[in-house]
């Protein structure tokens, strides 16, 4: 199935500042970031029906919901926060 990706403005910002500190590492590394592949529903459901994808190459998880045929990317966080503000994203949805 095709999904069509939505990216809340707040998971925007997280993406943007990820990219942009590993483009500074080594260029072109941001956007290996950005091109990890994954199929949204192998990961199981967490909270609220999210479901979070941990990304093996980067210290990075993707919390994201899958609705009918889309994808709504929730947050990019760094696997060593908390996910207390990830949370707190979910719950105004």
């Amino acid at each position: 199935m095709k999904y069509k990706v939505i990216v809340r403005p707040e998971a925007e910002d997280d993406l943007k500042e990820a990219f942009s500190w590993y483009e500074d590492k080594r260029k072109g590394l941001g956007y290996d970031f950005l091109f990890v592949n994954r199929n949204p529903e192998i990961h199981p459901m967490e909270y609220k029906g999210t479901r979070k994808h941990v990304i093996k190459r980067f210290p990075y998880k993707i919390i994201y919901l899958v609705e009918e045929e889309k994808i709504i990317i929730l947050a990019v966080i760094h696997g060593k926060r908390k996910l207390d503000l990830t949370k707190k994203r979910i719950d105004r949805i």
